[in-house]
């Protein structure tokens, strides 16, 4: 019970089509088994709700909010809502993050819609979620926020809107960091690498017309720890370790979570 009484908002709680489990959605179950009641955030309500049941059938808390993250009225509403509902925020997971389902590309292929995209989703959104959690925080004396951005962000990636942002939001932690430390609130980042989840496998092998299989067999062989991409699960345990007090003295930190990916660098 290392979130035992801790209210958490997981944003992007809800499910991508395809096979095995988001990382949103795995942190959302981690959070609520450790102790945690959790606000399981997603634009598509019902994929939220399916996460509650989730938890509700492991004997958890959960609620399920519906929110258009590129929307400031709903992160607001988002916010909103934990303490309304268990009268404090401890947590606030901002999970949420497009590439090639934006309409991410190569830089001579990138559409200006594509680049507008990709920004409100993987970085407006995370902005503004902080901008309505901190003051509450600010309030308690306490909190955590953890972002997902990607090891997109500081390795070789094609896509330009998705790296573009996905850096934006490591500069933009460390600043809720420092920011923020004297009121005790941390906020780190988890850069998860090649996982195998629906986001990643499953809209890649629709993208470039080729097996679920294969595209998941080409990312195995690119990690170097046992040459198998991390899970959900590898990400949710990142996230639970930044969230709990095991990580009380640590803020403003960039975590990979990668199987050895980021060894490469240079």
């Amino acid at each position: 019970m290392r979130l035992k009484d801790r209210i958490a908002i997981v944003v992007g709680a809800g499910q991508s089509p395809g096979e095995g489990m988001g990382n949103g959605r795995a942190t959302a179950i981690t959070f609520a088994r450790e102790g945690a009641s959790v606000l399981c955030v997603d634009r598509n309500l019902a994929s939220a709700q399916e996460t509650v049941g989730l938890i509700e059938a492991r004997g958890g808390k959960a609620a399920a909010f519906e929110a258009d993250v590129t929307k400031e009225r709903d992160l607001k509403a988002m916010v909103e809502e934990a303490p309304r509902r268990w009268g404090r925020l401890d947590i606030l997971h901002n999970n949420v993050g497009v590439s090639l389902a934006g309409g991410d590309s190569e830089l001579l292929q990138l559409k200006e819609e594509a680049i507008d995209n990709c920004v409100a989703i993987n970085l407006k959104s995370c902005i503004l979620a902080a901008k309505y959690a901190i003051p509450i925080m600010r309030n308690q004396k306490s909190g955590a926020i953890i972002n997902i951005s990607s090891m997109a962000a500081i390795t070789v990636y094609p896509y330009v809107a998705y790296k573009a942002t996905k850096a934006a939001m490591i500069a933009f932690t460390e600043q809720l960091a420092y920011q923020n430390a004297e009121y005790g609130i941390r906020a780190n980042v988890i850069l998860p690498g090649l996982m195998d989840t629906p986001m990643a496998v499953d809209t890649r092998a629709k993208a470039f017309g080729k097996s679920r299989a294969e595209v998941a067999a080409a990312r195995d062989a690119q990690v170097p720890l046992r040459h198998k991409m991390g899970t959900a699960w590898d990400v949710a345990n990142a996230a639970l370790f930044l969230a709990s007090d095991e990580a009380s003295f640590i803020t403003g930190v960039t975590l990979p979570v990668d199987g050895g990916a980021s060894v490469q660098r240079g």
